[in-house]
């Protein structure tokens, strides 16, 4: 079967392509890649592959601008206009968190227990959305109290179409307090010793235009005006450390335009003042879809952690957690160079043992970005122990190389 027709004919069985604007079309391109040194220099060129990865090929979806980067580049194999004819993605998605849901969910959390839950504003994004916070321990409103004790991160959705990593995080938080106010033992003890910082959504705007009109629209990055007719910036290409080295772009309407500047984005600026004032945080986890990864620095380039030590116990905490959610463990770069992203930063800033989840689900022709609301349990079971070791661990993650248990270390495993 030609690829076209192949493509079509998954499209129209096992997800749905969005409702583009008129002016605004976007094409699907299978592009030649045969290993990273290839998709690298696609990325370089501002074309962003990273969920289309196959043996021998890549598939995208971009742009104008992008269809003529690709023909340019020698690597083209096949492409079509994804215009009417396909599809649209099933509208009843309502168990998915729109930002106004987010904040009435988070204030419902709060409202669930207020000794243990509290909710602060990061920072504003462009158009004036609140990055909001949910911090979870013993006494939560205090945050002196609450910068004594070993701390961690989670966060969801720097890239506005992931809609599954803002789901991944707003269930924790619930689950957390739900367990504390039911006396789970093993829940109690980590919210009394642990300070858990969980920022669902990290890029608001992105979302909000994502979704608007009821019809999804494959967007990625926030929403800058470029003042030269294009919007946005990647935010998980913005950050500080290794910007601008490799997979990225500073072509602005690209998928992974790098902004231009480091942290020139507000939403990389809240994450960059709250990490950098808390400095208790111990482990951070970035939650993307799709793709079904654990993943580690570096991103930005081809060597692997020079501190043995680290390295060590970011593999080891990476092997444990794929036997729980069943994801492959690997470097980042492994899969291409991609440099300005969360995890270089907060590692290579900041020493924090940090990991990328690209959660379910396992590639485009099984949902994509898109996969439908049923994913979200599935997604909240195959990650929630991975989630409670990680915060069993922020007291010390170095006590994996220590100990020959792998498991949660608490009394029973949630979901065998």
């Amino acid at each position: 079967m030609k690829f076209k027709t192949l493509i079509a004919a998954l499209l129209t069985s096992a997800f749905a392509l969005s409702a583009f604007a008129k002016d605004n079309n976007k094409y699907w391109m299978k592009l030649s890649a045969k290993n990273k040194q290839d998709r690298t220099y696609l990325l370089n060129l501002g074309l962003g592959i990273e969920h289309g990865i196959h043996d021998d090929y890549v598939v995208l979806i971009g742009n104008r601008a992008d269809l003529e980067v690709a023909k340019r580049s020698g690597k083209l194999m096949d492409h079509f206009k994804a215009g009417p004819s396909l599809k649209d993605f099933p509208v009843k998605d309502s168990d998915f968190h729109n930002y106004a849901e987010l904040i009435q969910e988070l204030q419902a959390i709060q409202k669930l227990n207020t000794n243990i839950a509290y909710l602060e504003t990061l920072g504003k994004t462009h158009q004036g959305r609140d990055i909001i916070n949910i911090r979870i321990t013993s006494n939560a409103s205090n945050t002196a109290k609450a910068a004594t004790k070993p701390a961690i991160v989670f966060m969801g959705t720097h890239h506005a179409r992931e809609h599954l990593s803002t789901e991944m995080p707003l269930l924790l938080a619930r689950f957390l307090v739900e367990q504390y106010n039911a006396g789970n033992q093993d829940i109690v003890r980590l919210v009394n010793t642990r300070e858990i910082n969980i920022i669902p959504m990290v890029n608001p705007d992105g979302v909000e235009h994502d979704i608007a009109g009821g019809n999804y629209k494959m967007w990625r990055k926030n929403r800058r005006d470029n003042k030269d007719g294009n919007f946005g910036v990647d935010l998980n290409r913005n950050y500080g450390f290794g910007w601008g080295t490799g997979g990225s772009s500073s072509r602005t309407s690209s998928d992974v335009y790098m902004g231009p500047a480091p942290f020139s984005e507000p939403e990389t600026q809240a994450i960059k003042r709250f990490v950098d004032l808390k400095k208790n945080i111990t482990i951070l986890l970035s939650f993307h879809t799709f793709s079904e990864l654990i993943l580690y620095p570096w991103g930005g380039k081809d060597e692997p952690i020079s501190n043995e030590r680290d390295r060590r116990v970011h593999e080891v905490m990476a092997q444990t957690m794929s036997k729980w959610n069943g994801y492959t463990p690997q470097k980042s770069s492994d899969l291409y160079i991609a440099s300005g992203d969360t995890t270089d930063w907060s590692y290579g800033e900041h020493r924090i043992i940090s990991f990328t989840f690209e959660l379910d689900p396992k590639s485009m022709w099984s949902g994509g970005f898109y996969p439908g609301q049923a994913k979200i349990p599935v997604i909240f079971k195959k990650n929630i122990n991975p989630a409670l070791y990680l915060i069993n661990l922020a007291d010390n993650p170095y006590r994996v190389l220590e100990s020959k248990s792998r498991r949660l270390g608490f009394q029973t495993e949630i979901f065998q």
